[in-house]
């Protein structure tokens, strides 16, 4: 098989020194392609680099030595090299680290680090790494080590806001997948993901938040080889459209034209269903594909593909008619733009493995995972566009305040209903039995929570104000420190940011702050 020359963008973070003071400076990481980057947000943390074991390619001794006592957490620095980045990443996270920077041994441009490929050493692991890392390059790791060898506290700020763009109110994301369920653990990577990612990206799509393509990647056959059995088996289209065979055996089981065929099957119920407003079945398609026509249950075929199709209530006929002939010596149309769609442009380099999500034409960097990949789309909003969906954090910190505070007697609104798949509900119900609360004050609590990373709609901030007129008037007055525990100590400082400034920025409700017992933990 042949492929064009690749073209590879590393997508970049960036890292700020935010003392010692003579060391302030800004730099380039290079996003891991493992892990949970915080698209969107930041960190700001204390350096440490562990004077043994500093490549970090076995576990530290000890329960979690690097955890931090304080409310900044701990980055951990570790050196290149002996073993895998994704295995000092997770020993790193095993030890207590928030986040891991590995340096780089060698002057060299960045590159990104990925994880290994199947492997049984690294099964255990990979799926199960929850931090951010990055590589910083060499000069830069030793200007850190140098200070902190001098016994200097060296706090680091790493910054994702700008590392996906987010120019206007719809995000633009595509997925290059395959349909073949027998490559390995890839295969399984991604068809867990498409399961259950499917509900978020059918809200997105409904409501036009988002225009998502799917995408195949395809190979071709060198001209000279077009005859042999090789390309014969794994090729359609006279050898312009290949994909290796699922099994590695060319003697039996499904071929690599097989799985050509499908891919384009996919693609053509995408464009079918988009024509008509309904591309979001895609989604369906697929997963039923999955389930139903499977390569485990020999049912990997053009007539279970139908049933499926048809089940869904898309036109076999048009599909078939977007397909067109495979035995054909001539160019496929869909195939073709494909192709000529995995070179890169602009920001966004070559598409050369699976799977892959490019977002706002940036490669996503990171485990390919729900949660993870729905914070990466939510970013590529225009600040103040997020919809709904991308509220589900702040919605469920609400949630928790509500089910604690609304668990006195004195309090006369009805709770919220837990987030479901429709999204966070936006209406301002119980704002009007809330008269003191003047409309400045509705504002400066949406700045505070946006401030601290937790966005509020309408309905999440009446809440909240409806709780702190409660609170004035000394009625369940640590509620809200009691129901930030819920959620860890992370998002307890983040409270108690919104405590410190909230009155402040109200002159309406100056000198009626919590007294000293009501206060925030």
């Amino acid at each position: 098989m042949s492929s064009v020359d690749s073209r590879f963008v590393v997508e970049k973070s960036s890292i700020s020194v935010l003392s010692p003071y003579d060391l302030r400076s800004k730099h380039d990481a290079a996003i891991a392609n493992f892990g949970v980057p915080d698209y969107g947000g930041s960190m700001v943390g204390t350096l440490l680099y562990p004077q043994k074991a500093s490549v970090g390619c076995s576990s530290f001794d000890g329960d979690k030595p690097f955890k931090s006592n304080s409310p900044r957490p701990t980055i951990l620095l570790l050196d290149r090299g002996d073993c895998y980045f994704a295995l000092k990443v997770w020993n790193g996270q095993q030890a207590g680290a928030a986040a891991v920077l590995v340096a780089d041994t060698i002057d060299e441009p960045l590159i990104t680090m990925d994880s290994p490929e199947e492997s049984s050493d690294a099964d255990g692991y990979i799926d199960k790494i929850g931090i951010p890392s990055a590589l910083i390059d060499r000069s830069f790791a030793q200007a850190l080590k140098d200070a902190l060898k001098k016994g200097e506290d060296v706090v680091v700020k790493i910054d994702w806001t700008e590392s996906m763009p987010h120019p206007d109110q719809r995000v633009e994301y595509e997925l290059w997948t395959n349909s073949n369920d027998e490559c390995g653990i890839r295969c399984d990577e991604q068809m867990n993901f498409i399961k259950n990612f499917k509900g978020h990206a059918q809200i997105l799509e409904k409501g036009g938040y988002t225009q998502f393509t799917p995408h195949y990647i395809t190979w071709y056959c060198p001209q000279a080889f077009i005859l042999s059995n090789q390309c014969k088996s794994q090729c359609i289209n006279h050898g312009r459209y290949c994909a290796p065979d699922p099994e590695q055996d060319f003697g039996e089981g499904y071929q690599g034209k097989d799985v050509v065929f499908e891919n384009l099957r996919q693609l053509c119920v995408h464009r079918v269903a988009n024509e008509s407003n309904r591309s979001w079945v895609w989604w369906d398609f697929v997963s039923d594909f999955h389930i139903r026509c499977s390569m485990k249950k020999r049912r990997y075929s053009k007539e279970c593909a139908e049933e499926v199709i048809k089940s869904l209530g898309l036109p076999v006929e048009k599909i078939n008619k977007c397909m067109g002939d495979p035995e054909a010596d001539t160019e496929n149309e869909v195939l073709k733009t494909e192709q000529d769609l995995q070179i890169g442009h602009g920001s966004r380099g070559d598409v050369t493995i699976l799977p892959t999500m490019v977002i706002n034409n940036v490669q996503y960097r990171g485990k390919l995972e729900r949660s993870a990949v729905l914070k990466a789309i939510c970013a590529g909003f225009k600040e103040t566009t997020d919809p709904p969906i991308c509220l589900s954090a702040g919605e469920e910190f609400v949630s928790a305040l509500w089910l604690v505070v609304f668990s006195t007697k004195e309090m006369d609104m009805h709770p919220v209903k837990p987030l479901d798949q429709e999204g966070v509900p936006s209406t301002m119900e119980g704002v009007g039995r809330i008269p003191e609360m003047e409309s400045d004050s509705l504002h400066a609590w949406n700045r505070m929570y946006q401030g601290v990373g937790v966005r509020l709609v309408s309905r999440a901030m009446a809440i909240n104000v409806k709780m702190w007129m409660n609170v004035k008037k000394g009625l369940a007055a640590n509620a809200m420190g009691v129901a930030v525990r819920i959620h860890g100590v992370d998002l307890s400082a983040a409270v108690r940011e919104v405590n410190s400034t909230y009155w402040s920025m109200t002159p309406a409700l100056k000198g009626t702050a919590p007294k000293s017992g009501a206060s925030l933990p």
